[in-house]
This record gives structure tokens, sequence and C-alpha cells, in this order.
């Protein structure tokens, strides 16, 4: 076989049969289509952060039940999309403050598709919650006006919610957690969302926490698992980082002024049971109990803030790699800072020269300007009352 060419080996029937030769390739063409498909790739791989990104969770507007602050739209709509840069604007926007000056053309049209036009009226107040291992709230929200209008699709990129001094805005954190709670606490969390608690007489949290879904279907807890007592617990501390929110808030309402509101937290309760269960439908539970918890929620700050706040709910379903917070906060002030002229030499005001240098401008100065109003005034009462003055017609260069 010669080094020009190689042949193709046929086994069939156990026989050897020779096929034709097939000449080399163009090694240029091979080079050029290897170059392309590196090319390709690069490319994707440029892309492939956001491609990944994409629709990767979910955002929830609930707007407030007395006051619309946020613009409406049809649940036959096509489901639009939002960058969580865009959320965080719109976070800002709400509190009443100036979005970041860094936001594009497309994403202030975003915000105007999201948020009602009239700059006067924003909540000052807003409820943002990060819920990790779920994409969406599903099914459940349907039947519900306040959370099924205002379904947007988003990606997963970190972002940093801009706002102004400390001074002008408060940072309620939602992320305090409980140790492990009481028997006591646990029956009056079953007591709110409409549930029941069965106590174990032996051990103190070990006993069975039934919850009713609207479906008809009844949910059992039991807090001797490690999992579903860190879920139970998880959300009771939701609830009791609210209330604490709510103090807060009847504390800053007293001033005359209080500031702008921010309560911000994350749930890692659903990503709990989905890494100790396999199956789907204990974490759907948890999902259906979270949805009742956050209306409960939702109605107890409605009523505390007198409709004055706009809950966002962001759902990602993050890995274990990225179940970190996705919304940070920054304070970037926009004071200007002032800057006051100094004497290099302190000059001693009594002096007799200073003195009558001062006297000699101030009087200069005041005789200047009463002589300009008198000139001005007769001027004005002796002008023509015709449409030729430069008041009334054009400066023709011609």
């Amino acid at each position: 076989m010669s080094s020009d060419s190689f042949y193709f080996i046929l086994h069939n029937n156990k026989k050897t049969k020779h096929v034709a030769a097939v000449e080399p390739l163009d090694l240029s063409a091979m080079e050029f289509r290897v170059l392309i498909i590196w090319s390709l790739l690069f490319i994707v791989s440029l892309f492939y952060p956001q491609i990944r990104g994409e629709a990767s969770g979910s955002i929830f507007f609930v707007d407030s039940s007395g006051n619309q602050f946020l613009r409406a739209r049809s649940s036959n709509d096509e489901q639009p999309s939002m960058l969580l840069q865009e959320v965080g604007a719109a976070v800002s926007v709400l509190l009443g403050f100036a979005p970041p000056s860094t936001l594009s053309a497309s994403s202030s049209s975003k915000l105007n598709e999201v948020l009602i036009p009239n700059p006067f009226k924003r909540p000052h107040a807003v409820f943002l919650l990060e819920v990790n291992g779920i994409n969406g709230l599903g099914k459940i929200v349907q039947d519900n006006p306040m959370f099924s209008n205002s379904f947007w699709s988003t990606n997963s990129d970190k972002v940093d919610i801009q706002l102004p001094d400390e001074n002008d805005v408060s940072v309620i954190s939602l992320d305090e957690q409980l140790e492990d709670g009481t028997d006591k606490e646990i029956s009056d969390f079953s007591s709110l969302i409409g549930g029941s608690y069965t106590r174990d007489t032996l051990e103190p949290l070990n006993g069975v926490l039934t919850i009713p879904l609207e479906n008809g279907a009844l949910v059992n807890l039991h807090m001797s698992k490690k999992a579903e007592r860190k879920f139970v617990i998880g959300l009771m501390s939701l609830i009791r980082n609210v209330r604490r929110a709510i103090q807060m808030h009847d504390d800053l309402s007293q001033s005359a002024k209080g500031p702008a509101e921010l309560l911000t937290g994350c749930f890692n309760g659903i990503k709990v049971l989905q890494e100790h269960y396999e199956t789907e439908s204990i974490a759907q539970h948890g999902v259906e109990l979270l949805y009742a918890t956050l209306t409960k929620i939702f109605s107890s700050l409605q009523e505390a803030y007198k409709g004055q706040i706009v809950g966002i709910i962001y759902c990602n379903e993050a890995t274990t790699l990225e179940s970190g917070k996705k919304f940070d906060v920054i304070f970037a002030p926009h004071h200007p800072y002032v800057r006051w002229l100094e004497e290099t030499h302190a000059v001693n005001a009594k002096l007799p020269e200073v003195v009558l240098v001062r006297r000699t401008l101030a009087w200069v100065t005041g005789i200047i300007l009463l002589v300009s109003t008198l000139i001005g005034t007769c001027y004005l009462l002796n002008m023509p009352l015709t449409r030729d003055t430069l008041l009334y017609s054009n400066v023709k260069l011609d």
C-alpha cells in the first residue's frame, strides 16, 4: 500500500474484499472546517452562561389590594421575561428611588411594562423573598388573581440592588432562624394556616403536624424527621421575622418622614425536602404549604402597611452550589460632597484697611444695582405696546 493512498477493507461472509482506493483528503479544507467548528464552539461558550441562565427562575409581583402600583396584565398574554438586573431596578423604583444609571433603554422599557407610570405613587415598601428549589409556584396560583397576572420568567444571575444612603431606606432581614421551636409555637403555626398539631406525650418536638390543602388532601409532617422539622421551622422563622418587621415599621412610622423599607429574605425549605426525599410529591406538598403561608404573611403586611407595600417572590431552581442569595443590597450615597474654601492665613477683619475695602465694595455694588434697577424700570414703563419689539418679533439676521 502506497503512502499516498489508503484502502477500506470490508469483511463479508468471512471473505475479505478490497474496495477501491480513496484519494487523500485535502488538508487545507479539513483545517478550514476544524477552524469553523472551533469558532462556533467558542461563540457558544461565550453565551453559555446567558443561555443557561435564561428561564431558570420565575418572578411573581404581588400588587396591593387597595392600591395599584403595578400594571394590570391579562392572564392570556404570553409569558414575558425579565433579567434580575431589571428586577433589582424595579425594587429601587418601588422604594421611591431612581433606577441605576447603567440601566439600558430596553430594560427601562421593561420596567414600564411592570410599573405604573405615576412617579408620585410608589409604595416605598417592598417584600422581597427568594425561594430556592422550585422554578415557580405552579398551578396553585392560577386561581388567585393576586399572583396569576404577574408571572415573569427570569435568569439566575446574581444582582446588586443599589440604594442611596442608609438613612433613606431601612433594610430588614428575614433570614434569622429559630433553633428548634416549641410544641406551643408549632401548634400556633398550625392554627394560623388552618391545621392541627398532635403532640407526643413522651418526647417534645416529636408530634405530627396535619394541614389540609385546597384540593381536600391532608399533609402530615412528622417532627421526628429532620428534613420535615427543618422545613416547618423555616416557615415558622419566616412568620416570626415578618412580625418583627411589622413592629419595626410601627416604630418607624411614628416619625414625620419615615424611611423606605425593604424586607428581604431567602427560604430554603423546599430545597431541604428535595435533598432528603426522591419523590416529588412531598416537595410539591411543601410548595402548597409555602403558598398558604405566603398568603397569610402578605395579608398581614397589607394590613400593617395600609396597602402601601408590594411583594416580589423569586423562585429559583438552583443547584446546591447556586443556592445562595441572588439579591445583594449595596448602598451608594448620591449626595455630593460639600467643599468649602479655606483661608491659608487668617486675616484680621478688624484692620482699618480691610474694613475700608469691604465697605467700599459693598457701597459700589449697592449703587450699581440701584441705578440698574431704576433704568430698567424706566424702560419697562415707557415700552410701546406694539408687537414690533424684540419681545414679540423674531430677530432677523438679514
